[in-house]
């Protein structure tokens, strides 16, 4: 099993950075890919990165191309989301989640508040 903790979210306003990152228990964790999920108000969850076992490929939402960047470091058990020019829009609960080659993401994070203000 994998646990998942993020941290780094908060309050910035519109055009700032924040970095999240996601601390993950256990000596497995270069197994699993990583992904960034949010999920706003009201809306349904969606997914914002994911970066495979060993970094080597990451993929994003359209909606973030070009501003936000996923990274691991698999000797830190740490995945991280660096955000740069945030929007109001990008306002949500941000959570971490693994998942193994060929399976749905089976590991979550409980969540970190991300609010941009306008």
């Amino acid at each position: 099993q994998v646990q998942l903790v993020e941290s780094g979210g908060g309050l910035v306003q519109a055009g700032g950075s924040l970095r999240l990152s996601c601390a993950a228990s256990g000596h497995t964790f270069r197994r699993y890919v990583m992904g960034w999920f949010r999920q706003a108000p009201g809306k349904e969850r969606e997914s914002v990165a994911a970066i495979s076992w060993s970094g080597g490929t990451t993929d994003y939402a359209d909606f973030v191309k070009g501003r936000f960047t996923i990274s691991r470091d698999n000797a830190k058990n740490t995945v991280y989301l660096q955000m740069n020019s945030l929007k109001p829009e990008d306002t949500a609960v941000y959570y971490c989640a693994a998942r193994l080659a060929g399976s749905g993401y089976d590991y979550w994070g409980q969540g970190t508040q991300v609010t941009v203000s306008a």
